[in-house]
């Protein structure tokens, strides 16, 4: 993939709607970056963010030095700055199927991606990216995913989307997540689904032992705890896993922190024997910069990095959708 053009006046300018702590920002802002040290060239700006959640806000604006605008629900789309690319982790929900739906704006009314709907009627920017579970393609029978559809294209956008998994992007993480990336078509081009030339990543997965701490302190599980709940079934559950595993973690959720034997990846080490991952690993397998500034409760902590966006897929789109905006010609229909 040719390298965009890198001068200051050519960025991509970009808004952060329901932006968590930043995940696709850092993606979109340096989508060639290559260490914590050396990010490459700055080919996004974000011009504005958006998150209600109070303690994603404090940890968002420790890194980024700005406070998202609270509840989208009170935005009025006409205060925001001209933009190129809408960025979107929406949370999903159900739609109601009461009520006559007339045009697009019914369909989504009440639900939060209809925020995202109102924003794109209003500004009509380039491109966007929804972000989303892998479910919302099954949601409510799949009659969730058929409203976005036809609202974007009732929009006039053109969109395509993927299932990417960030395990075959460099991070030590199986996770699953669904990606929209949307097109304003061009006068006289009929909105439809279009096909893109998507990220594929590796079939190589990353290792999670060699990102695994030693000798931690402070994120034990009580041994009572280990024995009345993590040992209580013999199925091989909980993943359990140390310094020489070769497999990438289970997906981290927002409620890792309740201990779920199930779902939940613990490492073989601690006071105990047994510990949560601590903040450095989490952010390893988030793809998050180690300097990455979480100024919140341990809690807290593990909730953000489990709503989070893994930040080296985030990159890899970033790339594809800003050669989309220069070069149409790679856009095929189907």
């Amino acid at each position: 993939m040719d390298k965009l053009i890198e001068l200051e006046e050519n960025q991509i300018r970009f808004i952060d709607l329901f932006a968590g702590i930043g995940g696709l920002r850092l993606g979109f802002e340096y989508p060639y970056y290559q260490s914590p040290n050396t990010k490459g060239p700055k080919l996004g700006t974000c011009v504005f963010s958006s998150e209600w959640d109070k303690y994603a806000r404090i940890t968002y604006e420790a890194n980024f030095g700005e406070k998202p605008f609270g509840d989208i629900t009170l935005l009025n789309p006409t205060a925001i700055p001209k933009f190129d690319v809408l960025l979107a982790g929406f949370p999903c929900q159900p739609f109601s199927s009461v009520g006559k739906r007339e045009g697009f704006s019914h369909p989504t009314q009440g639900t939060l991606v209809h925020e995202v709907v109102k924003v794109l009627e209003k500004k009509r920017p380039k491109a966007f990216l929804l972000e989303n579970v892998k479910g919302l393609l099954t949601h409510d029978a799949g009659k969730t995913m058929k409203v976005i559809e036809s609202s974007l294209v009732d929009l006039g956008y053109s969109f395509d989307y993927r299932v990417l998994d960030a395990a075959n992007f460099g991070v030590p993480q199986v996770r699953k997540r669904v990606y929209i990336v949307g097109l304003r078509n061009l006068q006289r081009v009929k909105a439809s689904r279009i096909e893109l030339n998507w990220p594929i990543g590796t079939q190589n997965l990353t290792a999670l032992g060699p990102f695994i701490e030693k000798d931690v302190t402070g994120y034990s599980i009580s041994k009572h705890l280990q024995k009345s709940y993590l040992e209580k079934i013999d199925d091989g559950r909980p993943h359990i896993v140390d310094c020489e595993t070769e497999a990438p973690a289970k997906t981290l959720v927002a409620s890792y922190h309740k201990i779920q034997r199930l779902t939940g990846t613990f490492v073989k080490d601690g006071e105990t024997g047994l510990r949560l991952l601590t903040l450095n690993e989490c952010k390893s397998i988030m793809g998050f910069p180690i300097d990455f500034e979480i100024p919140v409760s341990r809690t807290q902590m593990y909730r953000q990095l489990g709503n989070s966006v893994a930040v080296p897929v985030a990159r890899e789109i970033a790339k594809m959708i800003y050669n989309l905006i220069q070069n149409r010609k790679s856009v095929k229909r189907i």
